[in-house]
């Protein structure tokens, strides 16, 4: 294990519950206990833990918060309530994609960002550049431990641990004391499924992971993370986002505004839409049984040129065949496409497919 690998507080307990540990992005992380395919199949069925210590917490104070806000994000941050949030962008001058992330209303003038765990530097130094007087930021990451509860269950785990406290509404936040103790639950997820995301001081992260185990959470690792996602044709960060590729090339124009003014990348992303896009990030889904698809393996026409290249990939759990993502020239993301995928040599056919791949149960409201 290389010395320069960052650590989440809750490392101990997962060495002590019998994970497997990797590096990961520059941590040292969980990437399996059991199974992937036994810890996708608890969060499909009833309630699994992930370790989301690693993950940026940024908080946005001031009486220009939101206007800075909407200048610096792609979605509408003027829509959020106090206790709600929402997906949006951080994107850079040519619209390509710096970050994805969660950003949450508390107050009139407070919010709170949740960002990827290798971004959370850049994120803040961008911040950083183009913070104005009558905002303060701060950099909260390393003073939280952050644990995803996700499953048809999770909401009964929370009621057998917190009584009398209601989870907020979808995409919601709320901070609430707790013998003593400040805490942040957040209802969203990675999976799909129902859910939260719960953030509590590092020095209490190892105690609530356990806590959460004994009320009946599953533990779970990057592995099982990776495939729920990825059957929810969730983007990962770095893998099917970055800073050449927009978020319209993504496909999820859904969470960027372009009619609420100006924001950083906005020009790049209206001529995108004015004059069509030469590629796009589509669904693929084997035809036939094969080896499991990874990212980087080649895309082919079924005249054998070139096309693009997986930047996800999996073999789905859930549906017992190959999945991934790729970016397409336009010609080919038509769907109902046949490509072929090269597999270290061997090639399987599979045909461009509407995202997600999979559709959980309906969750609670």
């Amino acid at each position: 294990m290389s010395d320069n690998l960052l650590h989440t507080p809750l490392e101990s307990v997962h060495v002590e519950l019998g994970a497997k540990m990797v590096p990961f992005g520059g941590w040292y992380m969980p990437v399996q206990y059991t199974s992937i395919l036994d810890e996708h199949a608890a969060v499909r069925q009833q309630v699994g833990i992930f370790d989301i210590s690693h993950m940026g917490q940024i908080v946005i104070n001031g009486a220009g918060a939101e206007a800075w806000l909407n200048r610096m994000l792609a979605n509408n941050v003027a829509k959020l309530q106090p206790g709600q949030g929402q997906y949006s962008f951080l994107l850079n001058e040519r619209g390509g994609v710096i970050d994805d992330l969660i950003i949450y209303r508390e107050a009139a003038d407070r919010f709170f960002a949740v960002v990827n765990a290798s971004r959370i530097e850049q994120d803040f130094f961008w911040l950083a550049q183009h913070q104005p007087e009558d905002v303060a930021l701060a950099n909260e990451s390393d003073l939280w431990a952050g644990l995803a509860v996700q499953g048809p269950l999770a909401a009964a785990v929370f009621a057998r641990l917190f009584t009398g406290v209601a989870l907020p509404p979808r995409n919601g936040i709320l901070r609430f004391t707790h013998e003593g103790q400040e805490l942040v639950v957040c209802r969203t997820g990675y999976t799909g499924e129902d859910g939260y995301e719960f953030f509590s001081a590092a020095s209490h992260g190892p105690a609530w992971l356990k806590a959460f185990v004994a009320a009946g959470a599953k533990p779970c690792g990057l592995g099982a993370r990776d495939s729920l996602r990825l059957e929810m044709g969730y983007p990962l960060n770095g893998s099917d986002l970055s800073e050449d590729l927009t978020p319209i090339e993504a496909g999820l124009g859904f969470f960027v505004d372009l009619e609420k003014g100006d924001f950083i990348g906005r020009d790049v992303l209206i001529a995108q839409k004015e004059n069509g896009l030469t590629r796009k990030l589509v669904g693929l889904q084997y035809l036939e049984k094969g080896a499991p698809p990874r990212s980087h393996y080649a895309v082919e026409s079924t005249d054998g040129q070139v096309i693009g290249e997986l930047c996800s990939g999996v073999l789905s759990p859930s549906l017992m065949t190959g999945i991934g993502m790729a970016y397409l020239p336009m010609e080919f993301t038509k769907l109902g496409t046949v490509v072929n995928i090269d597999v270290r040599g061997r090639k399987f056919s599979a045909k461009v497919v509407k995202k997600p791949f999979y559709k959980p149960a309906p969750k609670q409201a």
